[in-house]
């Protein structure tokens, strides 16, 4: 696709080499939070290691589910960044953390002298709605959010339109396949499209008592 319009330059002072945490059907979204449970040795060395430096993981979306009979399995290209926002280390080594949605980022797998698997990321920039449509098409998102979910009647006037979309997309409940694409397209427009087609074929939850 030819673009009118390019993205916005993006700083970026973070490392470009992590570990990565591939779990099925799971999406790391940006500026959300995540708990999770870490119990396989694996994964409580990469969190020791994390926890002694920048506390930044991949979370990384399964393509060929869990079994390693031929080889690891495979995770999609697109992933979410995250920080260790908090942590608790239990009696036995576990760990509960809370991850701290920060961008999207391509991935590709580097060599591990761990035992868990690394990749080196590189940000996606996104391209902006035009601003002679970004009023519209926040409204529908909006729109489609309260549909399904009040809690969002108070949302701030400031949160920014990929925010509205990614909270659509997390209500929507859709099959790992379909979100993996709306998930890695960078044109929110086409995102915010792709999220609200999803949106008008879905029932409605019912309404709460």
């Amino acid at each position: 696709m030819v673009h009118g319009r390019k993205p916005p330059p993006r700083a970026w002072n973070g490392p470009m080499e992590v570990p990565v945490f591939p779990l099925p059907g799971v999406f790391l979204f940006p500026g959300c939070v995540m708990p999770l449970h870490v119990f396989e040795p694996r994964y409580r060395q990469m969190v020791s290691d994390l926890l002694d430096r920048h506390g930044r993981l991949v979370m990384g979306t399964l393509l060929d589910g869990v079994s390693e009979v031929n080889g690891p399995p495979r995770f999609h290209h697109v992933a979410g960044l995250g920080e260790i926002g908090r942590h608790e280390e239990l009696a036995d080594g576990r760990f509960l953390i809370w991850l701290v949605g920060l961008a999207r980022v391509r991935v590709e797998e580097i060599d591990s002298d761990r035992l868990y698997r690394r990749v080196r990321i590189e940000p996606l920039e996104e391209w902006d709605v035009p601003a002679d449509e970004e009023s519209g098409l926040r409204a529908r998102v909006q729109a489609a959010l309260l549909a399904r979910c009040d809690e969002f009647l108070n949302l701030p006037a400031g949160v920014p339109l990929s925010h509205l979309i990614d909270l659509l997309l997390q209500r929507l409940q859709l099959p790992t396949t379909r979100m993996v694409e709306l998930f890695s397209e960078t044109d929110l427009r086409l995102r915010a499209e792709g999220a609200l087609a999803e949106h008008a074929r879905r029932a409605l939850p019912p309404p709460q008592s």
